[in-house]
């Protein structure tokens, strides 16, 4: 199977260095393009893929097609690349947030019958340590579906979702990084008033926060049962936890979650 990328941005590199390191598609395999032909050249020189003149010549050699180009350049460059990407049937991947499988569709044209998966990872996938969905329209099958699964696999966790549950992935996996520096940029600010050196502190706080997560996934507890498994009667977590709630914490992040799913549904509609 061969694969094409439409530009090489820093999510289109994980993808790519990902499946390479992880042996999943050997690098000849995989084809580039991008606008900017020193960065392309430098790119495909440095991960040992074939760099492509034209999106027109990626389409002709690749089975799949993987879009790694930002919404607005999608709307502009799908119509032009419908007919090649039809002639050839190749499977077509959208990582371009917030826009639509009906959407992507209907850029390809009414009538298409083209197999399209819609992909929305997040940042921590440029470590490895991503968190992807994707969904497939109807005339995608199960062996494409299988076989997009494993390409983000190669860059972290990956779930199969409805795309209607598109809205809450992206909040509380695609912009959640955000808040989760954000925590830990807080806690270390915390400790900073208490007389203890930024970096430090930060690197004490990240590393927490990076060990608790693996606890929820790792020890088969829920979060809350941990909670209670660290804080001891009248302790110093209890404290805090009080503390925290007391300026409604729990409700805080909800809103959070609520903001940015209305935020990507209002995008969504544009």
């Amino acid at each position: 199977m061969k694969v094409g990328f439409i530009g090489t941005g820093n999510m289109a590199s994980a993808i790519i260095k990902g499946m390479i390191k992880q042996n999943y598609i050997k690098s000849e395999d995989i084809y580039v393009f991008s606008r900017t032909k020193e960065k392309l050249t430098a790119f495909a020189a440095e991960t040992k893929t074939t760099a492509c003149h034209s999106n027109e010549e990626l389409i002709a050699a690749v089975d799949v097609v993987v879009l790694a180009v930002k919404p607005n350049v999608i709307t502009q460059l799908l119509p032009s690349l419908s007919t090649a990407i039809q002639q050839k049937q190749s499977l077509l991947v959208s990582i371009a947030a917030g826009t639509t499988l009906q959407k992507l569709a209907d850029l390809m044209g009414e009538k298409t019958n083209s197999s399209i998966i819609r992909v929305m990872p997040n940042l921590n996938s440029m470590i490895g340590e991503g968190m992807t969905a994707i969904c497939g329209n109807s005339f995608t099958t199960g062996s494409q579906i299988q076989f997009v699964l494993g390409m983000f696999q190669s860059i972290g966790e990956v779930v199969e979702l409805e795309e209607k549950d598109f809205s809450p992935f992206t909040a509380i996996a695609g912009s959640s990084p955000a808040y989760a520096f954000l925590f830990i940029d807080s806690l270390a600010r915390g400790a900073v008033k208490n007389g203890m050196p930024k970096e430090l502190a930060t690197k004490i706080a990240a590393q927490a926060v990076l060990g608790s997560a693996k606890m929820v996934l790792e020890s088969g507890h829920s979060p809350w049962n941990l909670i209670d498994q660290v804080s001891s009667p009248g302790g110093t977590t209890v404290a805090g936890i009080v503390a925290l709630e007391d300026e409604k914490f729990i409700s805080t992040v909800i809103k959070g979650v609520d903001a940015t799913i209305l935020k990507d549904q209002e995008l969504m509609n544009d």
